[in-house]
C-alpha cells in the first residue's frame, strides 16, 4: 500500500484508533492522537472542547452556506465472543478487524480526508469537519457540549455505517418510566388493589395503540414495554408497578408531542427520562440528496441513533460499512469500502451548490 494516498492515510490513521481504547467518556487519548494527526499530518487548525475536535475550511465566508462533516471518536465496550483482540488491527484480506473499525472509525478517517481534499480549492458552500465524542451515550459532554462554539451551520453529513447509501431521515428516542398504583393487601383474602393489573391495562394500551402520522422512510412510531418490576413476596398484593417503555419516534412527532399524547391515555404516573433525541430528517428534493439520487444512491430510513438526534438543522447518514456489524464481536470494516467511500465522498460534494 502506497502510504502516500489520502486512503492509505486514512487506513493508517484507523489502525492507530483502533489500538486505542476508546470507549464512550473515555476518549481522552484516542482524541489527543486525532488532534496531532490533524495538526501534524494534515496540517490543520485544529480546535477542541473536552474531547471533541473540529477544524473550520479556509476562505470561510459568512455569505456561503455551511456544511459539517461529522463522525464519533468513541466506541461501545467490547461485547462477548470476540474471537480476535478487539483492541488490536488486524488485516486479512481486504477485512480489517478491531473495536470501532466499522462503528465508527472507518466513516471518522474518510470523511477527514474527505474534508482534506475539498478543502484545497474553494467550495461554493464553508466546510467543516467535526470529529465528536459520547455518541454511542449520547453523552452530555458530546456534540451537544461543542455546538455553540461552531459557526451556523445549515446542512450536515453525519458518517455513519450505511453502505455509503444515504439515511435521509432517523428514528428518534424517548424512553418512559410509567408507574402504577394500587393498595397493599394480604394474597390470601379479597383486598388490596392490585397495581400489576393496572399497569397491564396501560401496557396493552403501548402495545396496541397506532400513532396516525406514518413516515414514508421511518413507518410508524414504535412503542416498546422493555422492562417490567413489581412485587416484594408472594403473598402481598403490590402498591406499585414499575416498568420502562422504549419509544422510536419519527419525524411526524416530536418528542413532546408524543408525550402529551400518551399522559393523557394511560392511567399510570409518566416520567420522561429525556426529550432530546428527536427524530431527524432531510428533505428529499434537497440538493445533497438529489446528488446523490443521481449519483446511484438510494436513500431510506434508519432505525438506529446517532449524533444527528443533537443537531437543529438538516442532516442525512451516510457512509462506508454496513450496520449490522456494528457493536458486535469480530467487527471489520473492507479497506475496498474506505477507498471507494473517499472516492464517492469528493464525487457527491466538490463544487456542490444548495
Amino acid at each position: 500500500m502506497n502510504i502516500s494516498t489520502p486512503s492509505a492515510q486514512a487506513i493508517e490513521l484507523l489502525c492507530q484508533l483502533i489500538e486505542t481504547p476508546r470507549i464512550s467518556r473515555e476518549e481522552t487519548e484516542a482524541a489527543q492522537i486525532l488532534f496531532g494527526h490533524m495538526k501534524d499530518v494534515c496540517k490543520l487548525d485544529v480546535r477542541r472542547h473536552g474531547n471533541n475536535l473540529w477544524a473550520i475550511a479556509p476562505h470561510f465566508s459568512p455569505q456561503k452556506p455551511t456544511l459539517l462533516l461529522n463522525a464519533h471518536i468513541d466506541t461501545v465496550k467490547p461485547v462477548s465472543g470476540w474471537k480476535k483482540d478487539p483492541w488490536k488491527a488486524t488485516l486479512e484480506g481486504d477485512c480489517l478487524y478491531g473495536l470501532g473499525s466499522n462503528d465508527d472509525g472507518a466513516s471518522l478517517v474518510t470523511l477527514l480526508y474527505a474534508f482534506i481534499e475539498l478543502s484545497g480549492k474553494q467550495q461554493p458552500y464553508n466546510l467543516v469537519f467535526l470529529a465528536s465524542a459520547e455518541e454511542e451515550v449520547s453523552g452530555k459532554d458530546g456534540i451537544e457540549s461543542v455546538l455553540s462554539f461552531l459557526p451556523h451551520i445549515d446542512v450536515a453529513i453525519v458518517g455513519e455505517p450505511t453502505c455509503m447509501q444515504p439515511a435521509i431521515a432517523e428514528k428518534g428516542l424517548m424512553v418512559l418510566d410509567v408507574t402504577a398504583h394500587g393498595t397493599s393487601g394480604h394474597a390470601a383474602r379479597e383486598e388490596g388493589d392490585n397495581a400489576i393489573y393496572h399497569a397491564m391495562d396501560d401496557m396493552q394500551w403501548f402495545r396496541t395503540h397506532k400513532w396516525p402520522l406514518v413516515s414514508n422512510f421511518l413507518g410508524p412510531v414504535k412503542m416498546t414495554v422493555t422492562i417490567v418490576n413489581s412485587g416484594t413476596q408472594h403473598n402481598v398484593i403490590p402498591d406499585t408497578c414499575t416498568f420502562t417503555v422504549d419509544i422510536r419516534s419519527n419525524e411526524c412527532y416530536t418528542n413532546h408531542e408524543l408525550y402529551e399524547k400518551i399522559c393523557t391515555q394511560v392511567k399510570g404516573e409518566v416520567k420522561a427520562r429525556s426529550f432530546r433525541l428527536g427524530s431527524s430528517h432531510i428533505a428529499p428534493d434537497h440538493p445533497l440528496v438529489a446528488k446523490a439520487v443521481q449519483m446511484g444512491r438510494v436513500p431510506f430510513g434508519s432505525p438506529t441513533l446517532s449524533d444527528q438526534a443533537l443537531m437543529p438543522w438538516p442532516s442525512l447518514k451516510m457512509g462506508p460499512g454496513d450496520s449490522r456489524r456494528s457493536h458486535t464481536a469480530d467487527e471489520f470494516i473492507r479497506i475496498s469500502e474506505i477507498e471507494e467511500a473517499l472516492q464517492l465522498y469528493v464525487e457527491w460534494l466538490d463544487g456542490l451548490k444548495f
